[in-house]
């Protein structure tokens, strides 16, 4: 499909979330569903989102959107056997209410404005038409838009999303990526700050009707730290927010933990971070707060990496730090531990860990018996002095059924596969691209305890973009991440998105009987 630019709304800001459920309509209830054996569906409908790109007239920036192709589509539709449709459309701009207004003219310009933005909130920006190829759209500048979006029938099992931002001058320099993620009730993220030296914004959207208010809270490396201004954000409906991280407190710290809850309703979150010298990306929320957990994707030229963790619960962490390499897992000298007490952010600056390699880093618990949940992530540098850059790999949830990732070019594209407990097979198709291609399936043993970095064949005769899935054929699990690197200006720029498993199917009961063909 041919890429179209766009000249839309400016929207204050936002952010990105996918959800799938599926409609159950087994009789019954609860009782039904214990009574009866469970089965795996598609899900029927996903929502997402994706965050307003930056606020810098230089940026440009990618949309992509993709549905993977395979047994899960092929039976989505629900009951109806519906085709379904995959749009994602400009979020509603925030408009300030702080004064009234009383000037006529100013009045009924300000609400020609607002019409004129739900009518371009109502034009979709993306369609996914069928599933196995991707879409894209282009955006340039400030104005880029915050998007939402639904998925339904067979478009919405793994249905995908990715935005690629490239700023090359000013503080938020770099290769911005983000995968469009889940909206949901509770995020965490490692690794932010309020030091002097960053800007780092929380971005929050709300995909559904109604408001949502939501809480942020903040943790050092002594606790919390104490900010009022975070408590009770108000996002409205279809719309989004971003708050400087450093004005909902007085502390300037390097390494904290944020903590975003909702009271009501539910957001995407994501935090867009920018370091003075060292480029901007975004940081996704880690995954839950677990005993073992895995970053995978270290690049190999990696010239720095500091692992930021934090503890949540009423129970310090004591884990093992390894790093699964090409051929072998290790512990870094003087690092192979780390001590993690009870709501503070611990972290360890592994310096250049992977040594020309590929890897990907384990946390453990030193005894098996005290498994302390914890969440993690790992802040990465490449380059040095003025041509450093930086991106995020947040612990994240292993591959699963299938997982997909967008956005992947002719040249820069390099997926990472890590075996952290036993040896596994996986899949990797390359779809076809967005304006012609061929897809190609290739197989991989990824060996326990080691990384496997592979460079993706592009699809014959690409044009576009193209995207990856990685589906797990057996052995254990399997954690991956892609990393894409787009030079500009003698800055070797990257950003890395992690794949977890995307909720195509859920497993629902089935009832013993079904009484639906039965008279009152």
């Amino acid at each position: 499909m041919k890429s179209t630019h766009l000249s839309l709304i400016a929207g204050t800001v936002a952010l990105a979330a996918i959800t799938g459920f599926a409609t159950l309509n087994a009789p019954g209830g609860p009782a039904a569903a214990e009574a009866g054996s469970a089965s795996s569906l598609p899900v029927e409908r996903s929502s997402l989102v994706c965050p307003a790109p930056s606020t810098s007239d230089l940026a440009e920036t990618q949309y992509t959107s993709y549905t993977p192709s395979g047994s899960e589509t092929e039976k989505g539709g629900g009951a109806k056997g519906e085709e379904g449709t995959a749009e994602l459309k400009p979020a509603l701009p925030v408009l300030d209410d702080d004064e009234v207004e009383t000037d006529p003219k100013k009045i009924k310009k300000a609400e020609e404005a607002a019409k004129k933005a739900k009518a371009q909130a109502d034009k979709p920006v993306l369609a996914v038409k069928e599933p196995g190829t991707p879409v894209l759209a282009e955006a340039d500048g400030s104005a880029a838009p915050a998007l939402v979006g639904t998925a339904t029938g067979r478009l919405a099992p793994g249905w995908a999303a990715q935005q690629t931002t490239t700023v090359t001058a000013g503080g938020a320099r770099g290769l911005l990526g983000v995968s469009c993620t889940a909206p949901d009730t509770d995020f965490w993220f490692p690794g932010v700050s309020t030091a002097r030296s960053r800007q780092d914004y929380v971005h929050l959207t709300n995909p559904d009707d109604s408001a949502a208010v939501a809480d942020i809270e903040l943790f050092g490396a002594k606790g919390a730290v104490t900010s009022e201004v975070g408590d009770g954000v108000t996002v409205p409906a279809r719309s989004s927010v971003a708050l400087l991280l450093s004005t909902l407190t007085d502390e300037a710290v390097n390494d904290l933990t944020a903590h975003v809850t909702t009271r009501s309703g539910r957001v995407g979150g994501v935090v867009l971070t920018a370091d003075d010298g060292s480029g901007a990306d975004w940081l996704t929320a880690a995954a839950d707060p677990s005993g073992t957990l895995v970053m995978p994707g270290i690049p190999a030229d990696a010239t720095s990496v500091q692992l930021v963790a934090f503890a949540p619960g009423e129970n310090d962490a004591d884990v093992k730090v390894q790093l699964m390499g090409k051929n072998t897992t290790f512990a870094p000298a003087g690092n192979d531990t780390l001590h993690i007490k009870s709501g503070m952010t611990a972290t360890i600056d592994l310096k250049d860990i992977t040594r020309g390699e590929p890897g990907s880093l384990r946390l453990t618990p030193v005894e098996k018996n005290r498994a302390t949940p914890i969440v993690a992530a790992l802040r990465v540098v490449r380059g040095t002095g003025a041509k450093q850059e930086i991106a995020y790999i947040p612990a994240t949830g292993p591959v699963g059924a299938r997982a997909s990732v967008t956005d992947n070019r002719a040249k820069g594209s390099t997926l990472s596969l890590a075996a952290p407990a036993a040896t596994a097979k996986v899949k990797v198709t390359t779809s076809a691209g967005s304006g012609g291609g061929e897809p190609a399936v290739e197989t991989y043993t990824v060996k326990a305890g080691t990384t496997t970095a592979i460079t993706p064949k592009p699809p014959a005769g690409l044009k576009g973009a193209y995207a990856l899935t990685v589906e797990t054929v057996s052995g254990g699990p399997v954690h991956a991440s892609r990393a894409l690197v787009l030079p500009e200006g003698g800055v070797q720029m990257f950003t890395i998105q992690t794949l977890p498993d995307d909720g195509g199917t859920v497993v629902v009961p089935s009832a013993r009987q079904d009484l639906s063909v039965l008279d009152d």
